[in-house]
């Protein structure tokens, strides 16, 4: 089956260069548009598309408020892909915080869109750029650092999220530290569950805004 598509962009010429670019993969497919956030829950709702390539800026409702719109009211909600102009926006940061699970820049190439896309919809790693990761630390506060520690991850864990951190997927994780890749699966799944996070994304801006790995 497809990786379903809904894109969402206040600029029609934007959504019709991304359709064009993913529909001509045989993998994927755009099954919807809209041109604000105030139309995204009733369309994913009735669509039910894997990933949503999200406007972070829009007149009505903006790509932060629609996220977590989705996230709060749709069940087994989609990925939801940033696409925004500016890779140092904090909107961006905000998104990203809200439950968006990956960042893609409006002008990236056909190829790193589709790549995008297809990374979001797998779920096993990150699109989070090194200016996103700086405000993220940025942003670092107390309570951060409080979770991490309450978590009390274990040494291999704490391995891990570093390894998670920089974007590696599971199998490269899995190389990295010479174990299966079932174990590292085990190992994500107690660090989400350990620090209260909903995805991969989360638990790395909790491991960034913590202090427990800083930007390279």
């Amino acid at each position: 089956m497809p990786v379903t598509v809904l894109l969402v962009d206040d600029e029609p010429l934007v959504r019709a260069g991304l359709r064009a670019v993913l529909d001509a993969q045989p993998d994927i497919k755009v099954v919807g548009e809209a041109a604000d956030g105030a139309s995204v829950v009733p369309l994913v709702r009735q669509l039910r598309p894997d990933v949503v390539a999200m406007d972070v800026r829009m007149p009505l409702l903006d790509g932060i408020e629609a996220t977590r719109a989705v996230l709060r009211s749709v069940d087994s909600p989609p990925k939801i892909l940033v696409v925004t102009t500016f890779e140092n926006d904090e909107y961006v940061y905000q998104a990203l915080r809200a439950g968006a699970d990956g960042f893609l820049l409006k002008r990236a190439r056909p190829s790193e869109i589709v790549h995008a896309v297809r990374l979001v919809a797998e779920g096993e790693t990150l699109l989070f750029p090194a200016a996103v990761r700086s405000l993220a630390a940025e942003y670092g506060n107390r309570q951060a650092r409080t979770m991490l520690e309450r978590a009390a991850l274990t040494e291999r864990e704490a391995a891990v999220l570093r390894l998670m951190s920089k974007g590696l997927t599971n199998v490269e994780i899995a190389r990295e530290l010479i174990v299966g890749t079932e174990t590292v699966k085990s190992h994500v799944s107690a660090i989400l569950a350990k620090l209260g996070a909903r995805d991969r994304t989360q638990a790395v801006i909790a491991a960034y805004e913590s202090g427990f790995v800083a930007p390279a």
